[in-house]
């Protein structure tokens, strides 16, 4: 009599009562021989010229040379924002299908912006971890609601809830390049150095990356991986090590007139746009560089040396994991990927930043100020940056930016190499495709096809189509229908090498929109539009629009601005939906999202036991040294600090914090001219007070450290100045939520700069 095991397995040997009556029967490895591994390395707002080998003069050697070794795609286009194409690449379906209207930090309450991908549109990483892959994740997530990404979870859509064995990066849309907030696996880590220690996130990332690996490859080096490297860079702050911004000193003074014309010539003679292409016409707002004044030239050229050399240091940390992978016999049969997730930013506004929170809180750069602290640019002490100019030069020879669907903002470098299965070298491909095929084109390389199934959830149609027929035919074509394009209000439409396409206004009726028309296999860079002479054609694609957004739960649309869009996604049960935070520390490390909203003033109380001998250290710290505030003890006083890049309200106790148990209170009064009244108290005396000048909207994007400081807010202290003292228990109390009008100025005041 032979048994059935309870588990259900097919199993395939035989269970008598006895060993000896029994066969045992081991499934096979899931994954073939020689399965290849694939590594996808995703970069941040670098525009489609920004690579050397499509066309800019920035040094990118390492991109360059798999390049040279393998295909460079010149109709690769994306969502225009990050969030949404890296939610289409993970799962080849279009970002409103998935919930990835936007980016991630939104939940407006409806099915296409939900801020995480649903269970029924599996990740690559899923399906790859069920046929026998290693999967690694590495760099910036952005996928996951940030409201959800503080220590308390829900982890549901962290990356290790999403198909990966491991994790190690940054959950958030940006990071201090410096001092990034880290997370390993489920829980954050603090930086392994600062940059005193010459630390820099990209390069913890690649040797993290590698570390994964190494261990998989010296334990089990059958098991194929799959690696998904994604950059901070090139999202603001730019900041790299000095070797790389002293390379750059000087290369940009000629300004970004002179560089698009010289990238678009090279560009032509690489073959990478048509000989009969048009240099897109300057941007609105974008002045030709002549007309600048001589200090908004010196503060552009300096914020594009930034950029330049934070591309340059980041193309060096990809041949750093190429040179890894070679160096351990894996190089060969990996699928190496390449690419940008949106077009440049235009997050730096007409003059560029020093600190992009600026934007976010509708302030504009004071040029002769900003000057005075060139050298600080690309360093620590920014936050920069590039200006609309410089982001059109990144974006030759189109026009628009990031967020907008027009080509400066979709079409992007794609850079394939595969040296065991492809045989093309150094080859351009023309095809339309579209960031929903990168999944689908790892999964036929490997042989492998989307399970209907995953997990026990049935899994939507994927959207995409593989690429893989043109790695060695120039000339394959690739069965897609249209494909449509929504961000933000911006709406466009591209099939059989036509696109309809529009840019909206904020608040204007979207059927007052004017939709423009051109034919991209003759008109690489939108110039010459075609609405007036074909409405017959513009008529069938706007209404071929309406009818992709239906399919693929575009509607509603909605142009309201990202203050609005926060303000929605404070829906109950999350932390940003309190008036009143109590932390009982020590806790972890606190993101901005699911921190305290100040920008009505508030106020905080933290009871201690300050120690018999005295002890400095920072109480409580949300910020980095560009803007934020911070409650600490130096030389025995308390002091307060609220840093409105580098504007400082400095408040210092009048006396010595006595040992003991005490209450130290903050209160923040807001004032009707936007500025805040404050008040340091220890139990219940004042003991300074002052007074800001203006309360920010959007402190920064590092969040905030009870008992010690991430990154230093002041430099009167060195990061993490963490406190000797117990803290047992710390409050913070917040007004009300503002009341419509109110929300409506400061939807109009943080959100405009044009």
């Amino acid at each position: 009599m032979t048994y059935k095991p309870p588990s259900g397995e097919d199993f395939q040997g035989v269970i008598g009562k006895t060993f000896a009556e029994s066969k045992p029967w081991w499934p096979a490895p899931k994954f073939r021989k020689d399965a290849p591994n694939v590594v996808l390395v995703v970069l941040d707002d670098t525009g489609f010229s920004h690579f050397g080998c499509y066309g800019s003069t920035i040094a990118t050697p390492n991109i360059d040379a798999l390049a040279a070794g393998g295909l460079r795609y010149t109709g690769f286009h994306t969502t225009a924002l990050c969030s949404p194409t890296r939610a289409c690449l993970l799962t080849g379906r279009n970002h409103h299908a998935v919930g990835m209207r936007a980016i991630s930090n939104f939940d407006t309450g409806f099915p296409n912006m939900r801020g995480a991908i649903p269970r029924s549109s599996a990740t690559l990483a899923e399906i790859l971890r069920d046929n026998g892959y290693a999967t690694f994740a590495a760099g910036k997530w952005h996928l996951a609601p940030m409201s959800e990404c503080s220590a308390a979870g829900p982890y549901t859509n962290w990356p290790l809830q999403k198909g990966f064995d491991r994790y190690y990066g940054f959950l958030q849309g940006e990071t201090d390049q410096f001092f990034p907030e880290l997370t390993s696996d489920n829980h954050f880590v603090d930086p392994p150095g600062g940059p005193e220690d010459g630390y820099h996130v990209s390069e913890d990332i690649v040797d993290k990356s590698a570390g994964m690996i190494r261990d998989l490859t010296s334990l089990v080096p059958e098991r194929p991986f799959f690696l998904y490297l994604a950059f901070g860079a090139m999202h603001s702050p730019h900041q790299a090590p000095q070797a790389y911004l002293d390379k750059y000193r000087g290369k940009f003074d000629a300004g970004w007139d002179v560089a698009r014309e010289e990238w678009f010539a090279r560009q032509k003679a690489m073959g990478i746009v048509p000989a009969n292409t048009k240099l897109a016409p300057h941007n609105p707002g974008v002045k030709p560089w002549s007309e600048l004044s001589p200090n908004e030239q010196k503060f552009a050229a300096r914020l594009q040396e930034a950029f330049a050399a934070m591309l340059e240091h980041t193309d060096h940390q990809i041949g750093r994991m190429v040179e890894f992978l070679k160096s351990i016999g894996k190089w060969d049969n990996t699928l190496f990927l390449v690419l940008s997730d949106n077009g440049a930013s235009q997050e730096g506004g007409a003059t560029g930043v020093l600190d992009e929170m600026k934007w976010f809180n509708g302030m504009r750069e004071d040029l002769d100020e900003a000057v005075k602290r060139l050298d600080d640019i690309g360093g620590p002490d920014s936050h920069c940056n590039i200006p609309w100019g410089w982001a059109q030069a990144g974006n030759t020879p189109l026009k628009w930016y990031k967020q907008n669907t027009h080509g400066g903002g979709v079409r992007d470098p794609l850079v394939v190499t595969w040296p065991a299965g492809m045989k093309a070298k150094g080859e351009v491909r023309n095809q339309f495709c579209h960031a929903i095929d990168v999944a689908p084109t790892i999964l036929d390389a490997l042989g492998l096809e989307t399970p209907s199934l995953v997990a026990g959830v049935p899994q939507m149609p994927v959207h995409g189509v593989s690429l893989a027929p043109t790695f060695d035919d120039a000339s394959a074509a690739l069965a897609r229908e249209a494909q449509y394009f929504e961000m933000l209000g911006h709406r466009g439409i591209w099939k059989d090498g036509w696109k309809a396409v529009t840019h909206h206004t904020p608040g204007v009726a979207f059927d007052e929109d004017r939709w423009e028309l051109y034919r991209l296999s003759d008109d690489f860079s939108e110039h010459d539009d075609l609405a007036a002479s074909h409405p017959e054609k513009l008529k069938e694609m706007v209404d071929l629009w309406w009818a992709e957004a239906e399919t693929h739960g575009v509607l509603p649309l909605d142009d309201r601005a990202a203050f609005a869009l926060f303000r929605a996604s404070m829906r109950p049960g999350l932390p940003s939906s309190r008036n009143r935070f109590v932390y009982y520390p020590p806790v972890s490390h606190i993101v901005t999202d699911a921190c305290p909203s100040v920008a009505r003033g508030w106020r905080q109380t933290v009871s201690l036991e300050h120690p018999a001998n005295g002890g400095d250290g920072a109480l409580v710290a949300r910020g980095s040294a560009n803007s934020g505030f911070v409650l600490f003890v130096k030389d025995g006083r308390l002091v307060y600090d609220y840093n409105s890049f580098h504007d400082h309200t400095r408040l210092e106790a009048d006396r010595p914090l006595s040992p003991g148990p005490h209450e130290v209170t903050v209160e923040v009064a807001r004032t009707e001219d936007g500025g805040g009244d404050v008040t340091l108290s220890v139990d219940g005396e004042p003991v300074a007070k002052g007074r800001v000048a203006r309360l920010l909207f959007m402190i920064s994007s590092t969040g905030m450290d009870i008992g010690r400081s991430l990154s230093p807010v002041t430099h009167d202290y060195a990061a993490p100045y963490a406190y000797p003292g117990t803290i047992s228990k710390v409050v913070f109390e917040t007004p009300g939520m503002m009341p419509p009008g109110e929300v409506k100025a400061q939807v109009r005041a943080e959100m405009t700069r044009q």
